[in-house]
């Protein structure tokens, strides 16, 4: 990295400039979850939890089970624009195939 000359002032002294290192913050995470409805298919939601969400098929019947018997699972956790991503193309999914499925986000 290259100096570059630093003029002395009137009292001959020099005037150096320190610039502050910031601390980058780790972006806030959100967790989706997927919402228990009447219509949508369990493999449908396996289906989901698979092609957007990279779970095994193993993974996948857990989620979807919990989703199931409990009413919401989390399908993953991701940052806030991954997460709002994953959410729409799921739910435009989700609603060509006629299925009512929702989708929610909140902070870890």
């Amino acid at each position: 990295m290259a100096r570059h000359p630093v003029e002395p002032d009137a009292e001959g002294r020099e005037d150096v400039a320190l610039q502050e290192r910031t601390r980058t913050q780790p972006p806030r995470m959100y967790r989706v979850l997927l919402h228990n409805d009447d219509y949508t298919t369990m493999e449908f939601v396996i289906e989901v939890l698979v092609r957007w969400f990279d779970k095994a098929e193993p993974e996948a019947m857990r989620v979807m089970l919990q989703v199931h018997h409990l009413g919401a699972g989390v399908a993953g956790t991701y940052t806030r624009d991954e997460a709002e991503t994953r959410i729409s193309e799921v739910t435009d999914e989700a609603r060509a195939r006629g299925f009512p499925l929702l989708l929610t986000m909140e902070p870890e």
